[in-house]
């Protein structure tokens, strides 16, 4: 499912993250999960990114694809 949030937490030493979504909660992301020419260590907190929200039962939400979304001018 398609999502958009913003970087609250970003782990660099640990290769992972967390995004805030708008209902606050917060979801999982691993420096693999970047694309499309986003660095993981590019981000920063309160940068808006775009990715696939994955619903997990078992481990949670995890964000994939992982994209910084571009700045309007």
């Amino acid at each position: 499912m398609p999502a958009t949030g913003r970087i609250a937490k970003i782990l660099v030493g640990q290769g992972h993250g967390f995004i805030r979504l708008r209902d606050h909660r917060e979801v999982y992301f691993h420096r693999n999960d970047s694309r499309d020419g986003t660095a993981f260590n590019d981000l920063h907190i309160g940068d808006t990114v775009t990715f696939e929200l994955l619903e997990d039962s078992v481990s949670g939400a995890r964000a994939l694809r992982v994209r910084l979304q571009k700045k309007c001018r």
